[in-house]
This record gives C-alpha cells, sequence and structure tokens, in this order.
C-alpha cells in the first residue's frame, strides 16, 4: 500500500491532476490486477447478505416505495429490482436506487470501521445495475466490487467524516464511481471525473441518523449509488467535474473537513497490488447498528445468568467514545428511551437494544422492535435503567490499527438492589472474524435462507443460491438473472410524481 498525503491547495499552486487524489483513486481503478480466491470467495458472500437482507425487507415501506419510484422508468435492456420478475426492467440508476434500499432498510449487511464508518456492501447495487444493464459478466463485477470495497474501505481508513457531522456515504459516491470505472474498463481520466463528480453530490450532514431518525437513512446510500451511476454516465459523454474536488482551495477538505491546514493520509494500492481490502470487512449477525453487535452478544450471554431481571438496579456500559456518544446515552437523544420511537431510532439506542437481548437471550430483526415489544412495561423499566460512559481503553482499541486488540464492544457492570453485581465484557462480536463464531459461506447462505423464509420460494432461493455461488463463471445473460422474485408482491397504493 501507498500512503497518500492529503492536503488543501490554493489556486495558484496549480496542482497537477495526476498528484491529486480523485486520480489516484482512478488510477487504482483502471489497474485490472487479479482477484485472489480468498477475496473473490468473500465478493460471493457479500452478494448473498445483501440479497438476505434486501428479501426480509422487500415489503417493508421504504423499499417498496423505492421499487414503485424505479417502475415508473422502465427500460430495456435495463436491470432488475428485487421482488420484481426478471422480465420488468429497470433503468439502472432507478434499480440501483431500489435494490440500495432495500439492502440498506434493516441495517443488516457488511460494516467496516476505522477513522470513519460504512457500509462497502452498499456498492454493490449500483455495480449489478449497470452490470445487468450492459451485458456484463461475472468476472468483470467480481473486479469491480473488489475496487468499490478497496476505495471505501481506504478512504475510511483516511479521512473521519464524523467528526465534521458530514454523513459517511460522502465515501461511498466516489467508491462507487471508482467500481464502476472498473466495471466497465474506463480510462483513468473519465473515471477521475466520475470520482469528483460523485462526491461533490453525495455529501449531506449526519442529521439522517440523529434525533428522530427516518427512513432516509435507508436512501442515503442508495441515493449515493444512484448519482454514481449518473456521474459515471456524464463523464463517459465527455462532461467534467469541480476539479480538484478534495484539495481545492474552495474543495472538500477546506471547507467540509478539517480546514485548509489539515493534513490526510489515504492508504491505496500500488499498481499491480491486489485488491484485498474486502478482507476487512465484516458483516452482522443481528439487525442493529454494528457498535451493537457484540453488546448483543454479551447482553444474550449474560441474560442467561439472571434469574429475576425486576432485581436489577442498574445497567453501565463502559464503552468507546462512538458507541456512547452515537448509540448511547452520550447522544442526549431523548428519542433513544421512547417507547414509541422508530424503529430506525431503537436500532440506534444501545439501552434499548441491551435490555431486549439481556431479557430475550436472542435478536430477531422484526420481532426485537415490534411496537408491542419495544412498549413492554418491565422492558422500558429496564431500559432505563441502561447508561453508558467512556472508557478511555475501549475507545483506543476501538481505534487500534492491531487487528489483535481491535474491538467495538465494552465491558457491562449490572448492579442488583441486594449489592451483588455482575460483571463480563467482549471485544468483537461472535460472528466477526476474530470472533467467537466467525461467519463462513455456510453462514452467509444461512442467513440467506432464514431472512427470506416465508417470502420467496425455496426454488427461487436455490435458484439464487446457485447463480450467486458460480458468480466466475456468469455470463451477462446470467448476472441479469442475479436476482429474486417475489410472488405476490403487492403496491403500497401510494402516489407521487412518478
Amino acid at each position: 500500500m501507498i500512503n497518500h498525503e492529503v492536503r488543501t491547495y490554493k489556486s495558484s499552486e496549480n496542482l497537477a491532476r495526476e498528484d491529486q487524489l480523485a486520480w489516484k483513486i482512478a488510477e487504482v481503478a483502471s489497474d485490472d490486477v487479479a482477484i485472489d480466491a480468498d477475496v473473490q470467495d468473500m465478493v460471493i458472500n457479500r452478494i448473498i447478505d445483501n440479497a438476505a437482507v434486501a428479501a426480509a425487507s422487500v415489503r417493508r415501506g421504504a423499499p417498496t416505495h423505492s421499487r414503485e419510484q424505479a417502475q415508473g422508468h422502465p427500460m430495456k435492456p435495463g436491470s432488475t429490482v428485487f421482488g420484481l420478475s426478471s422480465d420488468e426492467t429497470i433503468s439502472p440508476e432507478w434499480a440501483a436506487w431500489a435494490n440500495g434500499v432495500a439492502v440498506r432498510e434493516l441495517d443488516f449487511h457488511d460494516t467496516f470501521l476505522a477513522k470513519d464508518y460504512s457500509h462497502p456492501g452498499d456498492n454493490i447495487p449500483a455495480i449489478l445495475a449497470v452490470a445487468q444493464h450492459k451485458g456484463i459478466g461475472g468476472k468483470d463485477v467480481i473486479r469491480s466490487i473488489a475496487t468499490g470495497y478497496e476505495i471505501q474501505v481506504d478512504l475510511v481508513k483516511g479521512i473521519c467524516l464524523h467528526e465534521h457531522k458530514i454523513d459517511h456515504v460522502a465515501h461511498l459516491g466516489p467508491s462507487a464511481a471508482a467500481a464502476l470505472g472498473t466495471l466497465l474498463h474506463l480510462p483513468t481520466e473519465v473515471t477521475y471525473q466520475a470520482v469528483q463528480q460523485a462526491l461533490h453530490v453525495t455529501t449531506a450532514t449526519r442529521q439522517s441518523r440523529k434525533g428522530e431518525i427516518s427512513t432516509w437513512k435507508a436512501h442515503a446510500p442508495a441515493f449515493a449509488g444512484k448519482m454514481a451511476v449518473e456521474a459515471v454516465d456524464r463523464a463517459m459523454r465527455g462532461e467534467g467535474a469541480p476539479s480538484p474536488i478534495y484539495e481545492g482551495e474552495d474543495g472538500f477538505i477546506a471547507w467540509i473537513l478539517s480546514g485548509p491546514e489539515a493534513r490526510y493520509t489515504v492508504p491505496l494500492p500500488g499498481k499491480g497490488e491486489a485488491k484485498r481490502a474486502i478482507m476487512d470487512t465484516y458483516t452482522k449477525e443481528h439487525s442493529a447498528e454494528y457498535q451493537a453487535q457484540a453488546l448483543i452478544d454479551l447482553a444474550r450471554r449474560m441474560g442467561k445468568q439472571i434469574e429475576d431481571f425486576s432485581k436489577i438496579r442498574k445497567v453501565t456500559i463502559h464503552t468507546s467514545h462512538h458507541t456512547h456518544y452515537v448509540i448511547g446515552t452520550g447522544a442526549n437523544d431523548p428519542q433513544k428511551m421512547d417507547p414509541k420511537a422508530s424503529r430506525e431510532t431503537l436500532d440506534h439506542s444501545i439501552m434499548y437494544m441491551f435490555a431486549v437481548a439481556l431479557q430475550d437471550q436472542t435478536w430477531h430483526h422484526e420481532k426485537s422492535y415490534a411496537p408491542e415489544r419495544a412498549g413492554r412495561p418491565d422492558t422500558v423499566e429496564l431500559w432505563h435503567k441502561v447508561v453508558t460512559t467512556e472508557d478511555p481503553e475501549w475507545t483506543r482499541r476501538y481505534h487500534s490499527t492491531d487487528p489483535d486488540e481491535l474491538a467495538f464492544g465494552g465491558r457491562v457492570e449490572i448492579e442488583f438492589e441486594d449489592g451483588s453485581t455482575l460483571v463480563d465484557e467482549i471485544a468483537v462480536a461472535d460472528a466477526h472474524p476474530h470472533g467467537a463464531r466467525p461467519f463462513v459461506r455456510e453462514n452467509y447462505v444461512n442467513k440467506f435462507r432464514t431472512l427470506a423464509d416465508g417470502i420467496v420460494s425455496e426454488q427461487e432461493q436455490g435458484r439464487f443460491l446457485d447463480l450467486a455461488q458460480n458468480l466466475e463463471n456468469l455470463s451477462g445473460d446470467d448476472i441479469r438473472a442475479l436476482n429474486f422474485v417475489v410472488e405476490g408482491l403487492e403496491h403500497s397504493g401510494s402516489k407521487g410524481i412518478f
């Protein structure tokens, strides 16, 4: 890997495009390196993972509405949309939109955390949509997904957005545009312009994940994917972009990030170096914010040791800065303690999730968030006894670059009315590569079959899984069939412009 220093340049300094971060990203996208076998296997796992969570959400409101919006933009050859017949094809940017919402709705697919946060699987809907429309086969899809993961992970390693209250999809627009450059074998110049356009139009504040959280949390990455498709289309037609987008005097670093004096270091593969960043990422066993994964596992474990939850006086979660301030009591969001809060808010409340997992010793993507579950009096009572506090050691481990030290969990102290305590801790989720039960292909397939049960027929599940697991050998026509159909999928009856 090559570490690239990125800073603001005055216009009079005339920074050469070959020295700009967007150009270096485009060079990585243009570098046609071989894909390692374990990377290829993980790409397949993540395609299955995305489809699993999309199947579970396909009848929910946000995916339904985005799908109906997409249906207003039919196109041939076009792209398929989760749930719809493969004969009904949609303009690729709108298919990326609809599928992106379905994938993101339940906050249940993969994650990478470093200086910022990300869900790199959000790259996949746009890649598959364009591949389907253009008749591109499996080998190029694999190469493209490897690029998308590489660029997003590397940006997340080098540039923190959240400290400036910028949503993490600002790294997704450039990564998806770069991935499409790989998919389409575009010249570096074209991808460079697309990367800059995509960043420019996908930068937004983090209010989408603060206070009363709405379904826009699911729409935001889908919008970034849609914008990336459109940016690539414009760049292919010869249109340029604000440049240099990162380093410019009035650019991203100078006015969105830490200012003209700031320095960032972004690692990127050197020429001929394999794109392996997908191997640094991890998926979710539970439908919740990633920082809740390990703590849900810990709650399940601790709950088995408690006979009477009403005897609990207080639960203190000692954890990282991020967990405390984003999904803990440090956020100072009263909505996180409200039994009538939205699902999107509850899955960003570790107080709620820990209380429910403690009582139930399990977690379910629908039942654990049901209004009747959130409103259960004994749960509300316990939930309001849970507090979080930042522990500097857990914050240090959260940001560690040593995989053996990296941790996203915490230490929990449960105090009982009789003065006794129960204390335990966990570093990473059970499903994490360094966890108690790391996810392998069997787990991804089981996740798909579990979440698709009762929604997608067993025959259709098998057809999709057979295709996905043979990804390298799929033709363009086969890629068009890499979708699942839901029989009797109903419309919402809502009306908009389209």
